[in-house]
């Protein structure tokens, strides 16, 4: 059963309440444009709370791959400049990318970070991937070591929430 289904009951019946608002509101002419819209603007609404399985930075895609944004997870973890979000992807309890999200960090040393770290945990179990040492970049240590905490913080918090 979808988590969210409480969610979008609670839209469902103000999408009903705006319908009522604008049938007492408005003359026929107007509220058929109105009504589409809103109709529109409740279906859309619906269908990523339903469907999209939202459970905070746990994502669930259509073919079962699980995405862990560490935006939110991460936000106190610095590297040399600011916070270092990824998203990683894991299907059957395997990682399957790690990418890095817009950050403020140095570009050219960051993607060294990107290019040597990251792919590192391709392919590996989330049980493995928690226990990997891996080394920082020479010369980006601190972005380096914020990814790898992210990495933790992102599988930890799937292992927790994987439903």
């Amino acid at each position: 059963m979808l988590k969210n289904v409480g969610y979008a009951r609670v839209i469902e019946k103000l999408c009903i309440f705006a319908v009522r608002i604008l049938f007492i509101n408005l003359n026929k002419k107007t509220f058929m444009r109105k009504m589409i819209a809103t109709m529109a603007a409740c279906a859309f609404m619906l269908s990523t709370t339903a469907f999209g399985q939202s459970n905070g930075p746990l994502t669930k895609e259509a073919d079962g791959t699980f995405v862990v944004n560490t935006t939110t997870l991460g936000k106190g973890v610095k590297g040399y400049k600011s916070a270092t979000p990824l998203k990683i992807y894991i299907k059957k309890d395997k990682i399957q990318k790690i990418e890095a999200l817009p950050n403020k960090e140095t570009p050219n040393f960051f993607k060294k970070v990107d290019t040597a770290i990251l792919p590192k945990w391709n392919g590996k179990s989330v049980k493995a991937a928690l226990k990997m040492k891996v080394d920082a970049v020479t010369g980006a240590t601190l972005s380096s070591n914020a990814v790898k905490e992210n990495v933790k913080l992102g599988l930890e918090y799937y292992q927790k929430n994987k439903k």
